[in-house]
């Protein structure tokens, strides 16, 4: 115990550190409390782009909450474990062409806005391609370098979601919990 507060003290993460624990439950009700967000303010998106993978859910749970049919996904890879990252993040492939989506409003989910870089290479993706594009996250943290219009809680703890607190059941070279 001492030395992870030694070790908190000096900035350095531990997997003992306090964490912000989302439920299937309360991830319910988050996701209808941030849709409810998107609604009053008044913003209609035409498609909800979700990035893949933490944003799944969230743009699924934010399409029926606000009746948006049409949803695509932009896989991108920063994550590589808890609080382990790339340089930068990447874009994916397949990545969706948005060439006939300039007259659209584009809601771009994802679960966290941690560092923001994520949100930020998608936002500016979409930026130019589209009429206008918003972010909705379910956390989004103090340090964030994107700043969202939606967002459910702020937190600076790690995040455990239902989804990726557990060990993949399928076994590969590349497996990532929490991440």
């Amino acid at each position: 115990m001492f030395y992870n507060l030694f070790l908190l003290s000096k900035g350095v993460r531990t997997l003992t550190q306090a964490r912000e624990i989302m439920t299937w439950e309360s991830f319910g009700v988050a996701s209808r409390e941030l849709a409810v967000k998107v609604a009053q303010d008044g913003y209609e998106p035409d498609i909800i782009l979700a990035i893949a993978r933490g944003g799944l859910m969230a743009a699924g749970a934010l399409g029926y909450a606000l009746s948006v049919k049409n949803t695509y996904t932009l896989n991108v890879e920063f994550y590589t474990g808890v609080d382990e990252r790339l340089p930068i993040p990447i874009v994916l492939p397949p990545v969706p062409n948005l060439v006939d989506l300039k007259d659209s409003r584009i809601l771009i989910v994802d679960d966290v806005a941690d560092t923001g870089h994520t949100l930020k290479l998608v936002n500016d993706f979409c930026h130019g391609q589209v009429k206008e594009s918003r972010i909705a996250v379910l956390y989004e943290k103090p340090h964030s370098i994107v700043k969202c219009e939606y967002v459910w809680k702020m937190t600076d703890e790690w995040i455990n979601f239902p989804w990726s607190d557990k060990d993949p059941v399928a076994k590969r070279e590349f497996n990532v919990r929490d991440a």
